[in-house]
């Protein structure tokens, strides 16, 4: 376990947002400790949700993790409001893993709210996400 861990943190601008038409788009990848991670935005939900956007944290290459791996993160994710400080976030701990390789909210925001022109969160049809991770600890079970 890590007693005082780093906050790593990245900004992602999704530029012309009312134009993406992925089911999923998701950030370039980014590097926290020996581990890669993106973040993961679903415009219309994930898994059919609907009127929400999901937003999530993810490992790039899950694939990659020694068997049994797990990492353990800190994260808060945060759309930014982009006229005021008034900034939409959430805030989690989890462990991450090969089976388990992304977290973050189905809903996290509402459409309705998203799209509000006195909101800044889409300005000049762009959107900012920020991330702050700390990796807390990672541990590897043999079984």
């Amino acid at each position: 376990m890590v007693k005082d861990a780093v906050i790593y943190k990245r900004t992602w601008r999704i530029s012309n947002y009312t134009k993406v038409i992925a089911d999923c788009e998701s950030s370039n990848v980014f590097n926290i400790g020996d581990h890669k991670w993106k973040l993961q935005l679903y415009p219309n939900g994930k898994g059919g949700i609907g009127g929400y956007i999901s937003l999530k944290l993810a490992l790039a290459e899950p694939e990659k993790l020694p068997s049994g791996t797990k990492i353990l993160a800190e994260f808060t994710l945060r759309m930014v409001d982009q006229l005021d400080s008034r900034h939409y976030s959430g805030k989690a701990s989890y462990w991450f893993s090969a089976s388990n390789p992304e977290w973050g909210w189905q809903r996290f925001i509402t459409h309705g709210t998203f799209f509000q022109t006195n909101r800044g969160l889409l300005l000049k049809d762009v959107c900012c996400i920020e991330a702050e991770v700390a990796i807390h600890g990672e541990v590897t079970v043999f079984g």
